[in-house]
């Protein structure tokens, strides 16, 4: 009767063990057993009620935890421009990489350990299901357009939404209270395989129209359906000219394609290089940085370069 006894309370024990402790994404839940649901593009997940190992996916959750004082075990890097954005600081440059945007390495994700995984639907989406094995996986929808809502959800999963809302709030207070101008701003960024106007709906584009800075009419992209951006080919630079320009490359490549651009004579041509008016700035903040740090940092931009 002992042994039976035994066996018994030993069945109770492992029934106990598998109950409640798989949240929707697959993977085991955290040992203490606290966990709160976050709804995000991929459903609902049970996520760590104070998560300590993140890894993230996409170069806005790197803005996202830099804000909100936490450190990633793990980052995503871009293909062409593969380290962490100095902007984030030297605390930051000891994050492990995880592989690039598009393709993740899941047994570098894995082998780290993460307590929850921060990514996109855009970019991420065939690997959901696999990284949800591995963590409590959330993402976003998209990337770029939706950043502020993106923020906010990044920080619902790390628990720190109300932290997030103050920060852009202080931020859009900031915004709406620069000193308005009436020049016509132009935001050019060199990739390796094109140059591109930015629109209205790109992240710098958003925090350009918080601000209040006029665009030229080219760039407001009335006749697309997608208002990010736009290409131009060499032929055409013509296209990119307004009062101001503010430009980036995305990487060595990009960099030698404008150092190429820019020293033609049609480049030369432009009102903007005639009034000395072009501003080479940081792609890390102004392109990938995507979030409340970094827009930020470009309304420092703004209020150094443009004038009433």
């Amino acid at each position: 009767m002992r042994k039976i006894a035994t066996l018994l309370a030993a069945a109770l024990v492992l029934s106990a063990c598998g109950t409640g402790t798989t949240p929707p994404g697959g993977a085991p839940a955290p040992e203490s057993g606290q966990t709160r649901a976050i709804k995000h593009a991929m459903g609902e997940t049970q996520v760590p009620a104070s998560p300590q190992r993140v890894v993230v996916l996409d170069t806005d959750k790197l803005d996202s935890m830099f804000s909100l004082g936490m450190t990633p075990v793990g980052a995503a890097q871009a293909a062409q421009n593969a380290t962490i954005p100095k902007y984030l600081g030297a605390g930051f440059q000891s994050v492990k990489p995880v592989g690039t945007l598009t393709e993740p390495d899941l047994d570098a994700i894995r082998a780290l350990k993460p307590d929850l995984i921060l990514g996109s639907k855009f970019r991420q989406e065939k690997f959901y299901d696999e990284l949800a094995t591995i963590a409590p996986t959330v993402f976003t929808e998209k990337v770029g357009i939706t950043w502020k809502e993106n923020f906010l959800l990044d920080a619902d999963a790390l628990n720190k939404k109300a932290e997030a809302q103050a920060l852009l709030d202080k931020y859009k207070q900031r915004a709406t209270g620069l000193k308005r101008t009436s020049q016509k701003v132009s935001i050019v960024r060199f990739r390796p395989d094109e140059i591109r106007v930015y629109g209205p709906e790109s992240f710098s584009g958003i925090v350009l129209k918080d601000a209040g800075v006029p665009r030229p009419a080219r760039q407001e992209l009335a006749d697309k359906s997608d208002k990010r951006f736009d290409a131009v080919s060499p032929e055409r630079i013509q296209e990119v000219d307004g009062d101001v320009i503010f430009v980036s490359a995305f990487g060595e490549k990009a960099a030698q394609k404008q150092a190429e651009t820019t020293a033609g004579p049609l480049w030369n041509k432009l009102s903007a290089v005639a009034a000395g008016r072009v501003y080479v700035v940081d792609d890390e903040i102004w392109m990938t940085g995507i979030g409340v740090t970094s827009a930020n940092k470009i309304l420092d931009d703004l209020e150094k370069l443009l004038t009433a």
